[in-house]
C-alpha cells in the first residue's frame, strides 16, 4: 500500500521534512497547516517542490471547529472554510481532515452536525474536495470514531466520509472490529500512531507522547486489519505528535517512521519482506581504543587472553572461553576514549539477516578489507554500533576468525564462559528506534521499558533478547541530552561462580567497583542469606538479586573509557539484569568518577 507522513511529525522547515519524506521512500505526504504558514515557499512551489520529489499531497490538515454551531458561527466556518478550499486547489490536495469540534459554542445535537457538516461538503465539492471527518478523543460532543461515522453516515454527503486515527481510536479503549461495518469508500483517510500506555489526561497524551507504530503499547495491526477488511484502499499515514521526534534530526525520523511502515505492512500480510533471521549467539564485541594498556590490563586481570592478531589491522582479538572480544588501536578511534564499536552477531544464515536489514532500511555498511579477508555482512544500528552477521563454526561460509593469526597464547581457562549480554546507550533522541530497529531488523524481543533512578536524572532501559536467551541487549538512555549517565556502556560475561571470579580478578591486580555498606544493611533485611554469604558479598562488592524464576549475583569493574564490565552469574533461569542494584551501582560510579576526576 502506499504510505504517507504528516509533516508534523518530523522537525525542521517544510522543505526539510518533504526531502526527509522523499528520501525515506514515503509515497505522499499530510500537510500541517502551521508547516505551510511558517513556509516562504508559495502553495505552488510546495505543489511543484513535492512533485519534483515523487511526494502527493494526500491531505490538508486540521480544520477545526467547524459543526454543531449556531447559524451566524457556521456562515463564518464556511467563509473561513472557502479561504482554505481556494488555498487548497492551489497546493493540489484534495482531501481535508475536519476534526470533531472542541469549541464551547457547539451544540449535543447529531442532526444539526450532519447538516453542517453536509453543506459543508457542498462547498468542498465545488472545489473537487472530499472532506474527511475525524472524531478527537477529547472532542466536546463527538469523541469516538463510531459517533463521527453515524453523523457522515446521516449526511449521506458523497464528498463527506470519515477519517479513522488509531490514536484516537485505541487511546479511548474502542474496539475497532466495529470498523468493519463502514463501507471501504466512505473511509477517505487513516492516520496512525502508537503509544506507551499511560495513565494521563488523553490530550497531552496525544499532543506529546505518540510515536510510530511498533514503538508503543497500542494494538495498532490489529486495527489496520479491521480497516483493511472494509476494502479500504487508500494510504497508510503517519501522524505522531512527539516532544523528541520535533527536536531529532528530520531525516533519521523519517527512515524510523518508513521503517514502522514496513513492519505493520509485514505483520497484517500485506507486504512480504525478506524473513526475520533470529541471531543464535555473540560472536565478538569489538572495543576501540586509543591507548590499549588500560583495557589490556583489566582483560587480563578477568581472565583473558591475547589469543590472535588480525592479519592486516592492528585488532587483537582476546578470548576467555566463548567470551571473545575485539581490541581495535586503530586511526579511527573514539575521541572520548575506549567505546563499544561492533557486536558480531552469529546467524544462521548471515546473507538472509543482511538482505531483511536492508529491505528494512537499516544502512548497510561498506567495508575496506584486504582481499583475503572475509567478506561479513555488516549494517549500522541506530547508536552508531555496526552489527556483524556472523557464522564462526560454519566452513562453508566467510569465517571473521579466519582473518586472524593465532598467537603463542591460549585462551585462559578463568572463569567467564560466554557474553551474558551488552548494555549499549542510545542517543537521546534514538530510544524507541533503536527499540523498533532490533525487533524488527534483528529478530530480538522487546520486553518492557524500565526507569532507573540516577543521582543526577532518570535513566530509561529496555532490553531486547532472542527466546532463549543467547543474545541480550539492554538499550539504555538518559532523560535529556546532556545527561552525562548517557555515556556508560557495559559487557556482561557470564561465569558459573561469581565469588570466585571476583576473587581471581582482585588477585590478579583488579580493582571492583565499591559499593556503599548501607546497601548490604538493606539486603540483610530483604533477604536470608547462609552463614558468611553477605559478608563476602560486602567484601567483593557483589550485588544480589532474585525474580520469580532464580537468583542474579554480578559485580562491576570500574569504566575504562566509556566501558565497564560486569561479571554475571544467573541461577535457577533468573531472567533479568539486576535492574533493582542499578541506582546503587550509578551511585558508585559517579563517586568513583568524581576520586579518579574522570
Amino acid at each position: 500500500m502506499r504510505t504517507s507522513i504528516a509533516t508534523v511529525s518530523l522537525s525542521g522547515s517544510l522543505t526539510e521534512k518533504l526531502t526527509a519524506a522523499s528520501r525515506a521512500g514515503f509515497d505522499g505526504v499530510e500537510i500541517f497547516e502551521n508547516d505551510l504558514l511558517a513556509s516562504p515557499l508559495t502553495p505552488e512551489e510546495i505543489r511543484a517542490r513535492c512533485a519534483d520529489l515523487g511526494l502527493t499531497i494526500d491531505l490538508y490538515q486540521p480544520m477545526r471547529d467547524i459543526e454543531a454551531v449556531p447559524e451566524d458561527e457556521f456562515a463564518r466556518n464556511l467563509r473561513r472554510a472557502r479561504h482554505k478550499f481556494e488555498l487548497m486547489d492551489r497546493l493540489g490536495a484534495d482531501t481535508v481532515l475536519v476534526c470533531s469540534s472542541v469549541s464551547p459554542l457547539a451544540v449535543d445535537d447529531d442532526a444539526l452536525a450532519a447538516e453542517q457538516l453536509g453543506r459543508l461538503a457542498d462547498l468542498a465539492q465545488d472545489f473537487g474536495i472530499r472532506v474527511a471527518y475525524e472524531a478527537l478523543a477529547w472532542g466536546r460532543h463527538v469523541s469516538t470514531y463510531d459517533h463521527a461515522w453515524h453523523i457522515v453516515e446521516t449526511a449521506g454527503h458523497p464528498a463527506l466520509g470519515t477519517c479513522l486515527d488509531s490514536f484516537h481510536i485505541l487511546s479511548r479503549g474502542s474496539d475497532p472490529k466495529a470498523i468493519e461495518d463502514i463501507p471501504g469508500e466512505k473511509i477517505f483517510f487513516l492516520q496512525l500512531a502508537d503509544a506507551p500506555l499511560l495513565a494521563m489526561d488523553v490530550l497531552q497524551w496525544s499532543r506529546h507522547y505518540r510515536c510510530f507504530p511498533g514503538q508503543g503499547g497500542f494494538d495498532v495491526a490489529g486495527l489496520v486489519r479491521s480497516v483493511l477488511h472494509t476494502g479500504y484502499d487508500g494510504p497508510l499515514s503517519l501522524e505522531i505528535f512527539n516532544d523528541v521526534f520535533r527536536q531529532a534530526e528530520a531525516g533519521p525520523t523519517a527512515v524510523d517512521a518508513r521503517r514502522s511502515l514496513l513492519v505493520l505492512q509485514e505483520t497484517v500480510g500485506i507486504a512480504a519482506p525478506p524473513a526475520s533471521v533470529a541471531p543464535t549467539g555473540i560472536a565478538f564485541a569489538e572495543l576501540v581504543t586509543p591507548d590499549a594498556e588500560p583495557l589490556s590490563a583489566v582483560l587480563g586481570a578477568l581472565g583473558f587472553a591475547r589469543t590472535a592478531r588480525h592479519r592486516s589491522k592492528p585488532v587483537d582479538l582476546w578470548q576467555q572461553g566463548e567470551a571473545r572480544l575485539l581490541v581495535n588501536t586503530g586511526t579511527a578511534v573514539r575521541r572520548d576514549g575506549t567505546g563499544l564499536a561492533a557486536i558480531g552477531l552469529e546467524s544462521p544464515d548471515p546473507g538472509a539477516a543482511a538482505r531483511r536489514a536492508e529491505a528494512l532500511l537499516a544502512p548497510v555498511l561498506p567495508r575496506r578489507r584486504a582481499p583475503e579477508d572475509a567478506q561479513l555482512d555488516a549494517v549500522l544500528a541506530p547508536d552508531g554500533t555496526e552489527l556483524f552477521f556472523c557464522a564462526t563454526d560454519r566452513p562453508e561460509l566467510p569465517n571473521w576468525r579466519a582473518d586472524f593469526e593465532n598467537l603463542a597464547q591460549a585462551p585462559a581457562p578463568g572463569h567467564a564462559a560466554r557474553i551474558d549480554h551488552l548494555a549499549l546507550t542510545q542517543p537521546w533522541h534514538h530510544f524507541d528506534e533503536a527499540a523498533l530497529f532490533h525487533r524488527s531488523v534483528l529478530g530480538l524481543h522487546a520486553q518492557e521499558s524500565v526507569d532507573v533512578a540516577d543521582p543526577y536524572g532518570l535513566l530509561r532501559s529496555r532490553a531486547v533478547t532472542t527466546d532463549d536467551g543467547s543474545v541480550r541487549i539492554a538499550l539504555t538512555v538518559g532523560a535529556a541530552p546532556t545527561d552525562d549517565t548517557v555515556h556508560a556502556q557495559h559487557i556482561a560475561l557470564a561465569t558459573d561462580d561469581v565469588v570466585a571470579a571476583a576473587r581471581r580478578f582482585a588477585e590478579a591486580g583488579g580493582r571492583l567497583l565499591p559499593i556503599p555498606a548501607n546497601y548490604y544493611d538493606d539486603l540483610a533485611a530483604r533477604y536470608e542469606f547462609a552463614d558468611g554469604e553477605l559478608e563476602t558479598y560486602r567484601e567483593l562488592g557483589i550485588l544480589y538479586d532474585r525474580d520469580a524464576h532464580g537468583e542474579f549475583r554480578h559485580c562491576y569493574t570500574p569504566t575504562i573509557g566509556r566501558v565497564f564490565f560486569e561479571l554475571v552469574q544467573r541461577d535457577g533461569g533468573y531472567r533479568g539484569y539486576g535492574a533493582q542494584n542499578a541506582p546503587v551501582r550509578l551511585a558508585a560510579q559517579h563517586a568513583a568518577r568524581r576520586l579518579t576526576g574522570g
